[in-house]
């Protein structure tokens, strides 16, 4: 399949030998140009950056709109051309598993780094002074939900509910269902497969045309951010930003990086690799919008577009690292800077059910949020009311988580297609580094 390298549709045989095109056709170059721009405006013109919002809100909802087909034309593809329909659930279960162990080590890591950085520590916060009334909305949206009601959501009212709501884990599981019953009844089946496909590479060519206006989403979205913020915002809770954002850079180095080294890759000519993604989500503080460039660069490396469609999608949902990272550490702020404090039992029920609420906070602006308020809401000692202190910040914190949870899904979709043995290793070893055998 090609996949979109600045701006262009490379196939996977010319990754090495792709002609040489000028800088500023290169799309990491544009879309940093484009948020170097938005910063200086922001700064010079808070007024009119704020204004360029909607070039931002418009590019990802164009994004949007379309990664749910995306998502339900490739996970029935791939399932409905494989050999053996036990690779599916052997793959689905392993995704799981790392999903789970990767996500609480996570959580433990923002638990840990809150004890000892004590991010919030003298702020000495009066609750009755905060302005309850502005996470309001937040803790009206917010519910935490039982391992039954999580089981419950998966299922679409109707076919195409899941479409029209834009929840990536439903069209999953419909097109899981889907990809199962074309496999199953075979060769009758073709013509629809064959249409599927057709519908596909379509997409992918919607894809690349939508992309040409990343650098102009940027713009938007990263002017909108320091116009409406301001960098001198940043200010009183810099403590917080920094400990997170270094938090979250040594969990992709270290955690991340451990993962990528034993499965024979290197973290650092990943992210080189996803220098797009990585620029897009930052200015954009939504994975979502990366999904289908990772996606396609994950084909072009040699993973499957069956096991890239079963673990990406379920990646936003149960592999939210940024997320993981964020709750714990957040929670700990807000009962530090209010004098709150926590017993070890206390801390390990944040941890306990952040387990459960991180899922499902993916990509989406708002979502990681609003888990956090669900999570704070089962310990009635921390006063909801002190997520105030984060709201204006949360967009900044938001770059950071997006970009993790994107990147753990990429390194996670490595990790399964080494591990069944599908990803050629001249590939791996020419373009992410040297290669190593999995023991």
């Amino acid at each position: 399949m090609a996949v979109l390298q600045s701006g262009q549709a490379v196939d996977a045989d010319r990754l090495q030998a792709s002609p040489k095109v000028p800088f500023y056709r290169v799309l990491w170059i544009q879309v940093l140009v484009a948020m170097s721009l938005a910063v200086i405006l922001g700064y010079v013109n808070p007024t009119r950056a704020v204004a360029m919002k909607p070039l931002g809100d418009a590019f990802i909802r164009l994004i949007t709109m379309i990664v749910s087909l995306i998502i339900f034309c490739t996970v029935v593809t791939g399932i409905a051309g494989m050999e053996s329909l036990k690779k599916v659930g052997r793959v689905g279960g392993m995704a799981l598993l790392y999903f789970e162990v990767v996500s609480t080590i996570a959580l433990l890591i923002g638990l840990a780094v809150g004890n000892i950085v004590h991010p919030g520590s003298g702020f000495n916060v009066d609750v009755a002074t905060l302005d309850a009334k502005s996470v309001a909305d937040y803790a009206g949206q917010a519910k935490a939900q039982s391992v039954t009601e999580f089981l419950m959501h998966i299922i679409p009212t109707t076919v195409v509910d899941g479409f029209a709501k834009g929840d990536i884990l439903q069209v999953v599981f419909l097109a899981l269902l889907f990809g199962f019953a074309l496999a199953a009844i075979g060769p009758r089946g073709k013509l629809l497969v064959d249409l599927v496909e057709a519908l596909t590479q379509t997409v992918f060519a919607v894809v690349n045309i939508l992309m040409k206006f990343a650098p102009i989403g940027a713009f938007g979205a990263m002017a909108y951010t320091v116009g409406k913020f301001g960098l001198a915002s940043l200010g009183p809770l810099a403590r917080l930003i920094g400990t997170f954002w270094l938090t979250s850079v040594l969990f992709v180095f270290i955690v991340l990086g451990a993962i990528a080294w034993a499965a024979g890759f290197s973290i650092f000519r990943f992210l080189l690799y996803i220098r797009e993604e990585i620029l897009l989500v930052l200015a954009t503080s939504s994975s979502e919008t990366a999904i289908p460039t990772l996606m396609s660069k994950l084909e072009q490396l040699g993973c499957s577009k069956s096991l890239v469609g079963l673990v990406v999608p379920t990646g936003y949902t149960f592999n939210t690292d940024g997320t993981s990272l964020y709750m714990t550490m957040a929670a700990l702020f807000v009962a530090q800077a209010t004098n709150t404090h926590l017993t070890l039992i206390q801390q390990l029920t944040i941890l306990a059910v952040a387990v459960l609420t991180s899922k499902g906070a993916s990509g989406v602006q708002g979502a990681s949020f609003i888990a956090l308020v669900a999570t704070l809401s089962v310990i009635p000692t921390i006063p909801v009311a002190g997520m105030a202190l984060i709201l204006g910040i949360d967009r900044f914190l938001s770059m950071f988580r997006a970009v993790v949870n994107m990147i753990g899904n990429g390194v996670a979709t490595l990790v399964l297609a080494r591990w069944e043995g599908e990803l050629p290793h001249q590939v791996l070893q020419r373009t992410l580094g040297p290669e190593r055998t999995l023991s």
